[in-house]
């Protein structure tokens, strides 16, 4: 197990027991409204989350046995994370299981991310023709990730 990434995976964890109650009791009229600066619902930013922690899994995979630098596709560039939201159909997503799924997801790359081999920590992606990112990088900047969209909900239930 990799020491480092154990407070990451707890506050994942945490973050997911904190935050399925609050979802869960949000009402449908709440959850698809679009509000933020980005247009998104909180159901299209949930989504976005759930893409997120897909994304970030496979990449945690790859990035272990695959030749670095690694080209993945980078979803989230060219506003590509928009059109995963809107093919995926989010905002007309079941409330219950979008939820069930994001905190399912999440909670199976907190798992995984304790059990990387540490010798492929170094290992990168190519995120851009301009970047590479390594998988301890990837990993160490998921949950600030995870936060700022909890952040996006947050705000937009004030």
């Amino acid at each position: 197990m990799i020491k480092e990434f154990e407070p990451i995976a707890e506050g994942i964890s945490s973050r997911i027991e904190e935050w399925e109650p609050k979802l869960l009791s949000l009402s449908n009229d709440a959850v698809s409204k679009k509000k933020n600066s980005q247009n998104r619902s909180i159901k299209q930013i949930v989504g976005h989350m759930v893409d997120s922690a897909s994304n970030n899994t496979h990449r945690v995979v790859h990035l272990q046995y695959q030749e670095t630098p690694y080209l993945y596709p980078n979803y989230a560039t060219f506003g590509n994370n928009d059109r995963w939201i809107s093919i995926q159909n989010y905002q007309d997503e079941n409330w219950e299981m979008l939820v069930q799924i994001w905190k399912y997801s999440n909670l199976h790359y907190a798992f995984i991310i304790q059990f990387i081999d540490p010798e492929k920590l170094e290992n990168e992606w190519i995120a851009s023709p301009e970047k590479n990112i390594s998988l301890k990088e990837m990993v160490i900047d998921y949950l600030q990730h995870l936060n700022l969209h909890l952040a996006e909900i947050s705000e937009l239930l004030e």
